[in-house]
């Protein structure tokens, strides 16, 4: 894979196949709090006490890491929990190459081909690995504040953006979740609405167009 440096000086690569980068170009990092961390008020959950993350294509894990630095900033006894779903080993194992200005991302560097789990205080990691499609089925009793959806694009990888997969979101979704992903394609917020979810326009950042919310209320 190609290593690229966005405009935020952070750290993203290049899929050889597919020939997308795994963060904007704008600014890996910032990408993660603007377009992620933000929408889904990971700062607002933290001053509840507890903070339930679903990291869906988890890359790197430079969102649910920037996640885990807001709440615990905002509330250092805020217990935090990130479930991880990433399909491709070798992007996981580039968390060892980056280091971007994410407070809690070291300890990430806990997680490999072999350990994809850890505990430090209050916060639990734990990654899924293989197809998407396949392990939201492994979340039967799992119910979730936030869900951070960033996979390649639709034009890429059409088959993650699907009804099928939406439903599974809002079927592990709290009530009052809320998912975030970068994209306002037609196609994604039809597939929202077609799984009972509820879309609205997210923060445009380093794009033309804004990205997407959606909850399980209107």
């Amino acid at each position: 894979m190609k290593k690229i440096i966005t405009a935020d000086k952070s750290e993203t690569f290049l899929h050889p196949l597919l020939q997308e980068s795994y963060h904007s170009h704008t600014g890996a990092v910032e990408e993660s709090l603007k377009k992620f961390v933000e929408p889904c008020k990971i700062k607002e959950l933290a001053k509840t006490g507890s903070v339930k993350i679903l990291d869906m294509f988890f890359g790197m894990g430079y969102n649910s890491s920037m996640a885990v630095s807001v709440a615990l900033k905002e509330n250092p006894d805020c217990v935090v929990e990130v479930i991880g779903v990433e399909n491709d080993s070798k992007i996981v194992e580039k968390i060892q190459s980056v280091n971007p200005d994410i407070h809690f991302f070291n300890n990430y560097k806990k997680i490999t081909k072999n350990n994809l789990s850890f505990t430090t205080g209050n916060v639990t990691v734990t990654l899924l690995l293989g197809d998407a499609q396949e392990q939201v089925k492994h979340l039967q009793d799992s119910h979730f504040d936030a869900i951070f959806y960033d996979p390649f694009s639709p034009k890429k990888q059409p088959e993650v953006w699907s009804k099928e997969l939406f439903a599974e979101m809002a079927r592990v979704m709290e009530r009052t979740a809320i998912l975030a992903t970068y994209s306002c394609a037609r196609m994604v917020r039809e597939n929202m609405a077609a799984a009972g979810l509820f879309w609205n326009d997210g923060p445009k950042v380093g794009r033309r167009g804004p990205g997407t919310v959606a909850t399980k209320w209107a």
